[in-house]
């Protein structure tokens, strides 16, 4: 609870003392460009062989002659709006951005560059944090939106050129019953995790001591602490917007 505390502290410290909009603009701007534009290959591989296996695995186990070829489509379309478009695609960002956010913040921290700032009279929670939190939230829903696209079209190739669906069945999978709100709520997830994320490894590097050795360590407790939070969000979520 002590732990907790502390992490709203530090987000309630975000909002006080703040610098000129120019200065966060420009800050915002470099820190989309290094959450969103760096994590593109790594999101996009990963998002197109899941949408592949999501559509193998689903037609291995619909082997039934009353269930339409289409179905596979439909449900790899659900699995990956739902689920495994916003949340994989978290876990991966969680151990790229996450960790490097808090090894960046951890670094400026044993080196008192953060002591500095504080010297200077800027608050460096608000001018180190704020932006990254910004832009996580603003890219981190587009690199959903491509993981679902992706996923979905990998799903496609893997289906066609291996012969278990057909293009016609499967296009037609992907539209039939289709409800707009899945998306709406893969979204909402996106923009969750992507504050739980961006702020919880800020809070693990900013409170880092000691020197390289601990830097490691807040890096990895800031994967893990995100990956847990975004998990347990996940499934409140659902509790709450899908019920």
């Amino acid at each position: 609870m002590k732990s907790f505390g502390s992490y709203l502290i530090f987000l309630g410290t975000m909002f006080v003392r703040r610098e000129n909009f120019s200065s966060y603009f420009k800050l915002v701007i470099s820190e989309c460009h290094s959450i969103g534009w760096n994590s593109l290959i790594i999101v996009a591989i990963t998002s197109t062989f899941m949408g592949a296996v999501t559509t193998v695995q689903t037609a291995y186990n619909l082997v039934s002659p009353l269930i339409q070829n289409y179905v596979v489509a439909q449900v790899t379309r659900e699995m990956v709006i739902l689920e495994l478009a916003p949340t994989i695609t978290a876990i991966v960002i969680a151990g790229k951005v996450g960790s490097s956010m808090a090894s960046g913040l951890g670094t400026m921290r044993i080196s008192e560059q953060i002591d500095a700032l504080e010297v200077m009279g800027i608050n460096s929670i608000s001018y180190l944090v704020l932006p990254k939190i910004i832009a996580a939230m603003l890219m981190y829903p587009l690199l959903v939106i491509l993981a679902g696209f992706l996923s979905l079209y990998g799903g496609y190739l893997a289906g066609t050129i291996t012969g278990i669906i057909t293009e016609t069945e499967y296009v037609y999978g992907i539209r039939v019953g289709f409800n707009p709100f899945t998306v709406s709520f893969a979204l909402i997830k996106a923009v969750v995790f992507a504050f739980l994320i961006s702020s919880i490894s800020a809070y693990q590097g900013y409170y880092t001591t000691g020197g390289a050795l601990e830097v490691g360590v807040s890096s990895t407790s800031a994967v893990t602490k995100s990956v847990i939070a975004v998990l347990l969000a996940d499934y409140l979520l659902a509790e709450l917007l899908l019920n």
